[in-house]
């Protein structure tokens, strides 16, 4: 079993930078797909960014893409996303998740605020 948690979250002023990690334990982590999801209050739970198991092949939401960028080292069993040019609509709690065939874990999640 994998066990992830986030760190990084944070209230800040639009236009500003953050960057979340994902902390993960176990040593099947490298062998997960990874991915990064969002829920702003209510709202459903929303895609962010994904990555293979090398950290490879990164995927984006749409009204992420050119500002995001998720990134996975299995030496230091962590994966980060760093987000730019954040504004209101990206406040939300985000959550890591792990995928490797029919095992998913998740993460507790962070909190994220952007102010105008």
């Amino acid at each position: 079993q994998v066990q992830l948690a986030e760190s990084g979250g944070g209230t800040v002023q639009a236009g500003a930078s953050l960057t979340l990690s994902c902390a993960a334990s176990g040593s099947t982590f490298r062998y997960l797909s990874m991915g990064w999801f969002r829920q702003a209050p209510g709202k459903e739970r929303e895609f962010v960014a994904a990555c293979d198991w090398s950290g490879g092949n990164p995927t984006y939401g749409d009204s992420v893409k050119d500002r995001f960028t998720i990134s996975k080292d299995n030496a230091k069993n962590m994966v980060d996303l760093q987000m730019n040019s954040l504004n209101p609509d990206d406040t939300g709690v985000y959550y890591c998740n792990g995928a490797l065939g029919g095992y998913v874990t998740w993460g507790q999640g962070t909190q994220v605020t952007v102010f105008s």
